[in-house]
Formats: structure tokens, sequence, C-alpha cells
């Protein structure tokens, strides 16, 4: 049964990340929920924002880096809006990848790397008016990415009806019950099927 890492949002390592990974603990994995922000903890997304500005992508995919290092090499990566840098960077290019999950957050594959690998499971989650996921281009890239795999035991889309980012940490203002759990049923299965595939 191969691990999982969640990399948290913009917003820092959470009570609601952390409370995310006891959720799939309880369902019988192993869960690593790393601090990329070393402590910091902020207020707003625009804070948390700023943060990683202020710090830079390199150095987030770094940490998540040294974080996974020693750990098997079978992993599946998640992370939740700005954490789906490391987890699809993490995916695409260290050997092992089981599977992905998205939650709030999509980039292009050419971002790193040539495209996605081929056969590599990922389930996609958002909001469908969500400023960031939809209002940025997620949505769209998460669209393009699940068309182009075609195959839906291997991408798949879930968009639910709403306006917020970070909808799955139950920590926060943002939290939608009815979204959160109907993602995490979602993802529960997912994890399973991977372990039929392997």
């Amino acid at each position: 049964m191969a691990d999982v890492v969640l990399f948290h949002h913009v917003m820092g390592r959470t009570d609601g990340m952390v409370a995310l990974g006891e959720q799939l603990e309880r369902a019988g994995r192993r869960v690593h929920v790393p601090d990329l922000f070393e402590g910091q903890h902020f207020e707003s997304i625009e804070e948390g924002v700023a943060h990683v500005d202020s710090i830079g992508i390199p150095v987030v995919l770094e940490r998540a880096s040294a974080f996974v290092q020693d750990l098997p090499a079978n992993l599946v990566f998640a992370g939740v809006s700005v954490g789906v840098l490391p987890a699809q960077s993490l995916a695409q290019n260290r050997t092992g990848a089981v599977g992905v999950v998205l939650l709030e957050g999509c980039v292009p594959p050419s971002a790193f790397g040539d495209e996605w690998p081929a056969g590599l499971p990922v389930q996609i989650h958002g909001m469908s008016d969500d400023p960031f996921f939809a209002g940025e281009g997620d949505l769209e890239t998460a669209r393009a990415l699940v068309e182009a795999i075609d195959d839906e035991e291997v991408g798949s889309l879930f968009v639910y009806p709403g306006d917020h980012h970070l909808f799955i940490d139950s920590s926060l203002a943002t939290f939608d019950p009815d979204a959160a759990g109907q993602a995490l049923a979602r993802i529960l299965a997912f994890l399973s099927q991977l372990e039929t595939r392997s």
C-alpha cells in the first residue's frame, strides 16, 4: 500500500490540512503532511500568496523534494491549491509515482516536463466558480489534461457547485462540508483503485 504525501495550500500546514491527512490515515493509509513554510501560517490567501512570492516557487519545490528524499519510491502525491505544484512536479519527475490527487489547482504538465506520464492516474477536484481554480484557468487546464488522458480510469475531474477556494480545509471559513465529504469519498475510492492497479 503506497504512502500518501499531502502538500498544503498557501495558508500553511493548518489544522484542517492535518485533519485531512488523519482522515486518510483512518482509512488505512500512511500519510505525510510536510510543512513547506517551516511553521509559518497566514490568515488570508493574499498573505499566503505574498509569502510564496517572497520565497519563490523553486524553494517550495526544493523543500518538497527534500522531504520525500528518504521515503519509498512508490508514493501517491496530493496537493491543495499551491500544493499541487510540488505534487505535480514530483509525480512527473520522481520515479515510482503511483497516482496524483490535485485539489483546487492544476497546472499544465508542460510546467514540469514535456507531457503527463503515460498511465499515471490523476484525480482532480475543484469548485465551478472558485475565483482561483476556475477564474485563473486551472479548471480549463484540468479539463484539457483529463481529455488528453482520455481514460476515465486514469484521469478524472470532479467539479462541485460553489465559489469557495480551500473548500477542503475544515479549519477555514471557506470549508464546504458537503463538497469536502464528496471529495474525500472519491479520493478514498481512487486510492483503493490504485491498489488494484499495482
